[in-house]
Formats: structure tokens, C-alpha cells, sequence
């Protein structure tokens, strides 16, 4: 009898949680809180605002026609032109590579993949200045094919072409590694319909795939493009420092600073410094955009 009362009794109604025991179950105390930010706030003053604060003071101390005579000078001209070349060449090969890499590990499985997963994050893994004595080993005059780009009076190491092949090293991960996790979420479904409709590849490409994807490319170009300005370990190893002819801005800021031309240095560095700035504005905006693009991927619902 007892049972059959216990099975045939109504349920007992259990009152809901209140939103506000909810929110004190899954947030920390105030003062947990503010002691965080407070923490985070001291960390940042001291390790980026005091510093990058302390460059355009520094560049700007001896007054503007010092910082403008600086930035003016032949080799420093001749230091940004070799950055922006770089970069010009740099970015868009790694661009492409990134967008090929992203298409082939997201859209099909082959034999390999995860191997190319893994050589696309060596260059996060192997420091800059071994990266640099790797291609030193590989095309200087004592390396592998030393002698043979000799006999073809070709000049690779100490030249152009050596900070190039740097630059592209250190930096091709950064657009594929921003695609791969935003096209496998995507998965294939759209270029498969697209397929069966008589798309060709390059229309799926242009009108399918690169819509979906075009906040990510943006995203992991800009990062390319700022890491390639700003390349210092590789590109130091490679260069020979020859002035006004292989130093990027990185390595003409570090010829002036051991000068004691603390001036100079610091206004060039004030370039790399606003460089800097402005990949973090546009890193911000695109962020929300590729966030986005993100969520509808996953979710489906409007980004």
C-alpha cells in the first residue's frame, strides 16, 4: 500500500533557483573580481602602456626636426623600403600558402594531414635565430648549395632574397592557423551543393568558400603582416647588417641604439611602435567579425 501511494502521489513541486542564487553559484565575490582586473590593469601599465608610452617620449625629446631628420636619413629610408618590400613579398605568398594549406587539411582527408598540421606550427616551436642559421647552413657560401649559387653569381644569404625566404619562414603560419579551425567548422556541405548544382573549383572558391572565410583571411593577414615588420631573430641571422642595403627597421634600430644615437633609434622605433598600434585597432575589429563568423559556422544562426 505504502508503494502504491508513493507511485500513484503527485510529484512534489520543486521551486525554481532565483536568478540571483544563480549568478552568486557561478561568479566569484566582488573583491575576487576587482583584485583581478586590478592585477591584470598593474601588468599591462608596466609591461605595455609605461613602455610603448616611454618610445614615443623618447623619440620626441630632442623635438620634431630631430625625430623627422632620424626618420628622413638615407638608411633609415632605406631600412623601411627593405621592410615594406619584405612584408610586400612575404604576405602575399603566405597568403596563398595559407589559403591552399587551410583548404586541403579542412575540406579532405588524405594521408599526411596531421603531419602538415604539425609543420605548419614549426616555426612557433623552432627559434627565430635557428630558423635563420638553418637557411645560413643551407645557401651560404659554406652551405649545401653555397658553391653552386656561387657558380651562378646568385646571392641569397647577406642579400634580399635571404630576408625574404626568413620572413616568409617565420611568419606562414599565421594565416592558415586562422582558417583551418573557422573552414572546419564550416565543413563541406555548401561546396558540395555547390558542386552538384555545376560549380566549377574556382567558382565554389570565389562565391562559396571565400565569403565564408574572408573576417579569418583578413585576420591572419594582418597578423602576417605585422609579425613580418617586426621579425628581428631571423632576419638579424640572415642579413649581414650591411647598412643601408640588407637592414630592415628592427635592425637599423638596433645599429643606432649600440651607436648611442638613442634619438634616432627611438624614432624609428616610434614607427614600429604606431605600426603596432594601428594591427591592434584593426586586430579588435576583425576579431568581432571572425567571432562572428565563427558562431554562425557552429550555431547556423546570423552572424
Amino acid at each position: 500500500m505504502t508503494i502504491m501511494s508513493a507511485v500513484l502521489s503527485p510529484p512534489v513541486a520543486v521551486s525554481p533557483l532565483k536568478p540571483s542564487s544563480i549568478k552568486g553559484a557561478t561568479t566569484e565575490a566582488p573583491w575576487v573580481r576587482r583584485t583581478l582586473i586590478g592585477v591584470a590593469l598593474v601588468f599591462l601599465t608596466l609591461f605595455l602602456f609605461v613602455p610603448l608610452i616611454a618610445v614615443f617620449v623618447e623619440a620626441l625629446k630632442k623635438g620634431w626636426d630631430v625625430y623627422l631628420a632620424a626618420i628622413v636619413e638615407e638608411d633609415a629610408l632605406s631600412a623601411i623600403k627593405l621592410t615594406l618590400l619584405t612584408a610586400a613579398i612575404a604576405v602575399p605568398l603566405n597568403l596563398v600558402f595559407g589559403v591552399a594549406a587551410a583548404w586541403a587539411i579542412a575540406k579532405f582527408d588524405f594521408r599526411g594531414k596531421n603531419l602538415l598540421l604539425t609543420l605548419i606550427d614549426l616555426p612557433f616551436s623552432v627559434s627565430p635565430v635557428i630558423a635563420g642559421l638553418i637557411y645560413v647552413l643551407v645557401f651560404g657560401l659554406q652551405g649545401w648549395l653555397g658553391q653552386w649559387l656561387q657558380d651562378h653569381d646568385l646571392k641569397i644569404i647577406f642579400a634580399v632574397p635571404g630576408i625574404v625566404i626568413a620572413t616568409i619562414f617565420i611568419t606562414f603560419p599565421f594565416i592558415a592557423r586562422e582558417l583551418v579551425p573557422l573552414m572546419q567548422a564550416q565543413g563541406t556541405e555548401q561546396e558540395e551543393a555547390a558542386r552538384v548544382l555545376g560549380a566549377s573549383g574556382w567558382q565554389i572558391f570565389r562565391r562559396v568558400t571565400l565569403p565564408n572565410i574572408k573576417w579569418a583571411l583578413l585576420y591572419g593577414v594582418i597578423l602576417c603582416n605585422a609579425r613580418a615588420m617586426g621579425e628581428f631573430g631571423a632576419v638579424s641571422v640572415v642579413s649581414g647588417h650591411i647598412r643601408g642595403q640588407t637592414n630592415t627597421m628592427p635592425l637599423h634600430i638596433e645599429i643606432l641604439y649600440n651607436e648611442y644615437q638613442f634619438a634616432a633609434a627611438f624614432a624609428v622605433a616610434s614607427l614600429l611602435a604606431g605600426l603596432a598600434l594601428v594591427t591592434l585597432a584593426l586586430k579588435y575589429i576583425v576579431e568581432r567579425r571572425v567571432a562572428a563568423q565563427k558562431k554562425q559556422a557552429i550555431e547556423g544562426v546570423p552572424a
